[in-house]
């Protein structure tokens, strides 16, 4: 195993040392490395907070800041952030309008902050995020995983927060946005748990893990490497066969921590032309490594389905450490 870490043990807290260091005019570090929070709130603006196994960066610490999340809680490597995180972190961002969760549909992740919005007190709303629909179950969830779609329901929430909008109306717009997006993924390479050491599963090199989900769990089925036009139009089919829409889109090509934009940008432009075959227009356009799994070669494609309500608050202003524009 190559990687550029000291110690296997000290690779979280070393990393998130580094983060709030390097975005430090965003961000800070919440006290035992428990959470990372907007350094700068905004008082009666109902608080997003989300979190998970860390090894997916930059979901979820990368999107703190203006019109994204609040806080975010970062377990070890691919393991789900306990209740006492989430507690502490909604402590430390609670302005006095409540607080939205937004929650990967895994089942650690679920349960984990489940409790904490039992424990707090506070009032709390949740929105599940399920997109991906290359599996109905798999090791970790029972139901649909989330995945990349999750980032897609934190920008468009987060501008809606942003605005001044209510807990309640936060927590719909949220369910809408996971209702209108679907995403499925592929994996040329596996991954490489730093604490394990050797990668989390064995494929050959003329293989790919058609579904994969961003943990390595196992997708829909191993099958011979292909053209990126063919990946493109397996998974597209999936996507719009499951959405069952027309019109315009968003349409997020993202990296899995290892494929180069050169083969991302491509991988968009396949998927584009197969929108095409079932009528949905990429009227937005997302490329780049957002909600990855540590070193694995591969990418997943998400479309969410716009309106006019959608399209406005994605295109709302962002500042993060990982996706800004218009400000």
């Amino acid at each position: 195993m190559k990687k550029l870490i000291n110690d296997v043990s000290n690779v979280l807290t070393e990393s998130l040392d580094g983060f709030v260091a390097a975005h430090g005019d965003i961000v800070m570090l919440g006290e035992e490395h428990k959470f990372v929070r907007r350094k700068v709130l905004k008082p009666g603006k109902v608080a997003l907070l989300s979190g998970g196994g860390s090894g997916h960066e930059p979901l979820h610490a990368g999107f703190v800041g203006h019109g994204m999340l609040d806080a975010a809680c970062p377990g070890q490597v691919f393991t789900s952030p306990t209740p006492d995180q989430m507690i502490a972190a909604a402590d430390a961002v609670d302005t006095g309008a409540g607080l939205l969760f937004i929650v990967k549909n895994y089942e650690g992740d679920v349960m984990n902050f489940d409790m904490a919005r039992e424990m707090s007190g506070r009032d709390i709303e949740t929105v599940i995020t399920d997109d991906d629909v290359a599996v109905e179950n798999s090791l970790y969830t029972t139901g649909r995983r989330g995945v990349a779609g999750t980032m897609v329901v934190e920008k468009v929430v987060g501008a809606a927060a942003e605005r001044g909008a209510d807990l309640k109306s936060l927590k719909a717009l949220g369910d809408k946005v996971n209702r209108a997006t679907r995403s499925m993924g592929v994996a040329l390479t596996s991954c490489t748990v730093p604490a394990a050491g050797k990668p989390t599963f064995a494929i050959g090199e003329n293989e790919m893990e058609m579904g994969v989900g961003i943990h390595g769990e196992p997708g829909r089925r191993r099958v011979a490497l292909r053209t990126a036009n063919e990946i493109a139009e397996e998974m597209v089919a999936a996507i719009a066969g499951d959405l069952n829409a027309r019109g315009d889109a968003l349409l997020f090509v993202n990296g899995f921590g290892a494929t180069p934009a050169m083969e991302l940008y491509l991988m968009y432009n396949a998927a584009k032309a197969q929108l095409a075959k079932h009528g949905i227009n990429p009227a937005r356009a997302l490329v780049g490594n957002y909600v990855t799994s540590l070193d694995m070669a591969g990418c997943s494609i998400t479309v969410t389905m716009l309106d006019e309500e959608i399209a406005q608050v994605w295109d709302a202003p962002v500042h993060t450490a990982a996706l800004r524009w218009g400000l």
